[in-house]
């Protein structure tokens, strides 16, 4: 063997180990998405069926509301302790979260502690992915080859798609095994204890992981105050770089966690429809991720952004109205690919330009902090967002406005982010 298949050979044992940590929390997340309404009725009672999703979905994003914080916090973590030890630390709170969702009685057990400990677990998980996105991004950015650097930080968001395929696989096999009503009564719970199974595995593959020696050679270590003034220092940045975020995470918990749910409850399409769609929509994510972030090593950041952000303005809503105005399979399938294909290409540039526009010493700390104000403001509560913009416009394509809103944000912030703070803007060269 030689020594540039050993190379690569590790390179890939590298990236799978880093990337472990996303899976769990993609896997997690979208259960919690996609059996909103059984949780609904387990945790959140009521007379109201809206009323009761509508709870479920505020607590689901309520999860996201932790991230900033924890972006701050285990982000300054990271980039003292160092990369390994910081994502050994992410995947040990969100695996406690986990356990917490799976294993907490309903209310009608235990009453008004079931929905507290289902929102104390919530908040816990978006406390750890707070930093874990930007732990990881920064990782593989730092071990990247050179000029292949939009490649392998693609893969950050890559390895959630694999979640996404098998959470979605998982649950068309138990919608095949059980009836609506075992699932809805208890068979919702087995996804989320497979996911508490998998934790131990996981422990053991990001221990192996090595330090990046990148962030080996570093002196400096900056102090939680640095970071923080560092922060205020570059407030503007953040800003646009959360504005920048806007389009990936709204588009991707709308085209993923809610298209289940939307599925079934607006268009009326059949559980296992829904899961085929979702689950074509992973494979689709994974697909256009890398070889768009491979793209954007050849041809620059800035033009993917810009073509790709302007799409979606231009078709997000349109393909919406299409899709409701008669709901089929078919529709739905080739409205969730569009979309899909639009996400990827748009981040498989963005995520790695984020960590390129981010001050070095305070790189996972920034990158998080932009990362997650985004997801908190826009993309964390796009499920309740989307049911109540259809529950009070009675448009049923009204999810789509939502994501052109955010793509305009993104198209802004690209133009504002390259011309005013000097992002690179030159094409990087290609590897040898």
């Amino acid at each position: 063997m030689t020594a540039t298949s050993t190379k690569t050979q590790s390179r890939v044992g590298m990236v799978l180990r880093v990337t472990s940590g996303n899976f769990m929390e993609m896997f997690d997340f979208f259960l919690f998405g996609f059996y909103a309404t059984a949780i609904a009725k387990a945790f959140f009672p009521s007379d109201n069926e809206v009323a009761s999703l509508m709870m479920t979905l505020m607590t689901f994003g309520a999860g996201f509301l932790m991230r900033p914080l924890g972006a701050i916090l285990l982000g300054a973590y990271v980039d003292r302790a160092g990369r390994r030890q910081g994502l050994i630390v992410t995947l040990g709170l969100m695996a406690l979260g986990t356990v917490l969702i799976a294993c907490v009685p309903g209310y009608a057990t235990i009453g008004a502690l079931a929905p507290a400990l289902v929102l104390i677990g919530r908040l816990l998980q978006g406390f750890s992915a707070g930093a874990e996105l930007g732990g990881v991004s920064v990782y593989l950015a730092e071990m990247a080859t050179p000029g292949r650097k939009g490649f392998y930080v693609s893969w950050q968001s890559a390895s959630q798609q694999v979640a996404i395929i098998a959470a979605a696989a998982l649950g068309y096999g138990l919608n095949l095994c059980f009836t609506p009503a075992q699932m809805g009564a208890w068979g919702w719970r087995i996804p989320f204890f497979i996911g508490c199974m998998i934790v131990p595995v996981l422990f053991a593959i990001r221990r192996s992981l090595q330090e990046t020696e990148e962030f080996q050679r570093r002196t400096h270590r900056p102090t939680l105050r640095a970071i923080l003034r560092s922060m205020l220092d570059n407030w503007g940045l953040v800003l646009s770089g959360m504005m920048l975020v806007a389009l990936t995470t709204v588009s991707f918990y709308l085209i993923t966690v809610y298209t289940p749910t939307f599925g079934k409850t607006v268009l009326k399409l059949s559980t296992g429809d829904s899961l085929i769609v979702t689950l074509c929509v992973g494979l689709s994510n994974f697909i256009w991720l890398p070889l768009m972030g491979s793209l954007s090593d050849r041809v620059g950041r800035r033009p993917l952004l810009l073509t790709f952000a302007l799409l979606t303005v231009l078709t997000a809503y349109p393909a919406m109205r299409w899709l409701v105005a008669d709901p089929s399979f078919g529709r739905m399938l080739a409205v969730e690919l569009w979309l899909s294909f639009l996400y990827a290409s748009y981040n498989g540039a963005m995520v790695v330009a984020l960590t390129e526009v981010m001050p070095v010493e305070v790189r996972t700390a920034g990158f998080s902090l932009a990362y997650s104000l985004a997801t908190a403001l826009f993309g964390g509560f796009t499920p309740a967002i989307a049911t109540a913009l259809i529950e009070a416009s009675g448009d049923k394509g009204a999810p789509g406005l939502w994501m052109t809103a955010a793509a305009a944000c993104s198209l802004f912030a690209t133009w504002m982010l390259y011309r005013r703070h000097g992002m690179r803007q030159a094409v990087p060269a290609p590897a040898h």
